[in-house]
């Protein structure tokens, strides 16, 4: 069963969608605050299909974050007691938050640098600097260049690699895509 060479074919077409900016700057606000599917997904085929606009892309993937980012900053000020904290408990995310507030504690600002570059969920940092009543000013500096350092690399990656990198992507997809879920099946089992 092929879905994944499907599914990056499909995002491949979007990726040339005239609308596709305006998707990628969505997906990559949404994803800073609530969505699950990093930027990183679009962002990469999308510099594949227009070489000459990767920095552009990358720019836009950025700020759209970061403004995703201080969404959540101010979800986590605002509204964690009344809104946020009821669903990490139904969930059952509140060792999760446990971990990441000690880690605050520890690394302050650098945490959020970390978790903007890294693949570790950005969004719970972001809405945790929010509750911990992070300083804005270094929050905001600290996922620019976190987030910025992140998507610059990917489209370096895609710009650079060109083709050679999309034909290897291409042979690799279906299992990449199967390691992926079975990752994410682990670390379900794992973390539960």
């Amino acid at each position: 069963m092929k879905i994944f060479t499907y599914l990056y074919d499909l995002t491949l077409k979007w990726s040339k969608h005239r609308h596709a900016e305006k998707y990628l700057a969505g997906l990559s606000c949404a994803e800073s605050t609530f969505f699950p599917i990093p930027p990183d997904v679009m962002l990469a085929p999308m510099v594949l299909a227009q070489t000459q606009k990767a920095w552009r892309f990358a720019l836009v993937t950025t700020v759209a974050s970061v403004i995703g980012g201080i969404l959540g900053y101010f979800l986590g000020l605002f509204a964690f007691d009344s809104f946020i904290m009821p669903i990490i408990n139904e969930w059952g995310y509140a060792d999760k938050l446990a971990l990441a507030e000690a880690w605050f504690s520890q690394y302050g600002v650098w945490v959020v640098f970390i978790a903007g570059f890294s693949p570790i969920p950005y969004k719970v940092f972001t809405i945790s600097a929010g509750a911990l009543a992070m300083p804005f000013l270094p929050f905001v500096i600290a996922s620019a260049v976190g987030r910025g350092l992140r998507f610059y690399l990917v489209a370096a990656f895609m710009k650079y690699g060109g083709p050679p990198m999309e034909a290897k992507l291409k042979d690799y997809i279906e299992f990449l895509g199967w390691a992926v879920v079975g990752l994410g099946v682990l670390a379900y089992f794992l973390l539960r």
